[in-house]
């Protein structure tokens, strides 16, 4: 079965062609580095991580680009108000870069914890800002852009006469139209309310600004990754996506930026969006108040949530569901998510039991077997799918706690269709929806638990035992010191 995913700009599943396979580029819009990612920033990640992985699984060759945003991103997704970044810097008394860098190395670290295999690329918006107005230029030579006080528009009605814009969101220009209003609320520079900013000319106070053809200013928010995608992916990437708050208007401006430059594409072959998180059936967002930051999430309890919840049970909360389903999170639906993430690690420990008894090359519970096997990935090609996939996981997992417990059923089954069962779940679970085991031992609490069997086994002058645990914790780079206030340890260094 081939991979099919779901490509938002034709409203229906498609068979994955790459444009130049055996390579693939994949595009994610990423983060507005201004305050601390909360979980609604962490699932476009987690799919698109898991997406990555299955291509590579499937032998494409992927560059993956994931971008940071640190400048043109003002308030409300709007073209005036203030910078995103220069606001959050000026509130704390610190440059807009410092805010950037700080919270663009919280995000990475919360990715990882999350299982996200870093990008192969992270360009950052200020660091392209040659390749934007290069941009810029080639639509204005085109016709589709205008230029009033140094500052760039992005005229939408005459590019909507050569092409169409909303065809992504499928939306009419006569509806946009429609419902703005009759005034263009202080942005008199704009021929149309539809038209949006390609270059800003910076206010006096405006910390981040560039020089430009235009004058000094700054790029406008849709521009940048229109920019980034072009120069690593080319005219044309396999695969765009981001939420789906950001199909309009940031995906749609995008679209309607590369048709309107020198390279004339769609900018991606498929677009594809991941649904919202929401908190009691309202959408997360920062500007709602009804967010929950990753790392309270992680330490809890912090606002609808009663208690902490590790990194990978986060993870596989957000797979437990479909890319394009709506997640509601609450206390619930988390501690149940832990279960099932714990379930499938136990399924991990219980491979290595899993000794094949029978020398047959074909038996009578190879079919069933395989057919489980199968199953796992028909979800992962059908729109990547992971809450199919971890639902055969499931089911496959039964079957394996079957073939530990009964002998019988364990001889039905021939070596070659027990290790490719195995080998599918081991590779699904971790590499591909990359749930990794989370140690919950305490470390130095089962130490000390230890010590106290040493110390009763010395008082019992049962020395087997004390040279048993003195040998297992030397093992583990840990000696044993008998002292006169007692027993301690110390690091071996040997």
């Amino acid at each position: 079965m081939s991979l099919s995913l779901y490509n938002t700009l034709t409203r229906k599943k498609e068979e994955f062609q790459p444009v130049h396979a055996p390579q693939v580029g994949v595009y994610l819009c990423g983060p507005t580095v201004y305050s601390e990612a909360h979980l609604g920033n962490a699932r476009g990640p987690v799919v698109f991580d898991v997406l990555t992985r299955y291509l590579r699984h499937l032998n494409y060759q992927v560059r993956y680009v994931r971008n940071i945003t640190d400048v043109g991103h003002l308030e409300n997704d709007a073209d005036t108000g203030e910078d995103k970044m220069e606001k959050a810097a000026r509130a704390a008394r610190i440059e807009p870069m410092q805010v950037a860098q700080h919270y663009a190395n919280r995000y990475r670290q919360h990715m990882l914890a999350l299982g996200c295999l870093p990008p192969d690329i992270e360009p950052q918006a200020s660091g392209h800002i040659t390749e934007q107005v290069r941009m810029i230029e080639e639509i204005i030579a085109n016709g589709f852009g205008y230029e009033v006080n140094g500052s760039v528009y992005f005229d939408v009605p005459k590019y909507n006469e050569a092409h169409r814009y909303g065809k992504l969101s499928n939306r009419s220009i006569e509806d946009q139209l429609g419902g703005t209003r009759d005034t263009l609320a202080g942005q008199d520079e704009k021929r149309s309310p539809l038209d949006f900013a390609l270059w800003k000319k910076a206010a006096p106070e405006h910390i981040m600004r560039w020089p430009s053809p235009w004058g000094d200013g700054f790029p406008g928010w849709h521009l940048e990754c229109s920019a980034m995608s072009r120069k690593y992916l080319g005219n044309l990437s396999d695969i765009h996506g981001g939420g789906l708050d950001l199909m309009f208007p940031h995906h749609e401006c995008e679209i309607a930026q590369c048709q309107a430059s020198d390279t004339g594409t769609d900018e991606s072959r498929v677009w594809m969006h991941n649904n919202m998180i929401t908190v009691n059936g309202t959408k997360m967002s920062k500007s709602l108040g009804n967010f929950v930051l990753l790392g309270d999430m992680f330490s809890g309890p912090t606002g609808p949530l009663a208690q902490g919840y590790s990194p990978m049970v986060v993870r596989f909360f957000l797979l437990q569901a479909h890319y394009r389903s709506p997640v509601d999170v609450s206390d619930d639906a988390l501690q149940a998510a832990r279960k099932g993430y714990r379930k499938l690690m136990n399924g991990l420990r219980l491979l290595d039991k899993l000794v094949p008894t029978s020398e047959g090359d074909a038996l009578p519970g190879d079919a069933d077997l395989r057919k489980l096997t199968a199953d796992v990935f028909t979800g992962l090609n059908d729109d990547l799918n992971t809450a199919r996939s971890i639902a055969s996981l499931f089911n496959l997992l039964r079957k394996f706690n079957t073939l530990a417990t009964t002998p019988t059923a364990l001889a039905e089954v021939s070596a070659v269709a027990l290790t490719e069962a195995v080998d599918t779940y081991r590779t699904v679970v971790s590499d591909i929806l990359g749930l990794q085991d989370e140690p919950r031992a305490n470390a130095e609490q089962l130490l000390n638990l230890t010590l106290s069997f040493y110390s009763e086994a010395k008082a019992d002058k049962a020395y087997d035992k004390v040279d048993l645990i003195r040998a297992a914790l030397k093992d583990q780079g840990i000696v044993i010191k008998d002292t006169k206030a007692g027993v301690e340890w110390a690091y071996s260094e040997e």
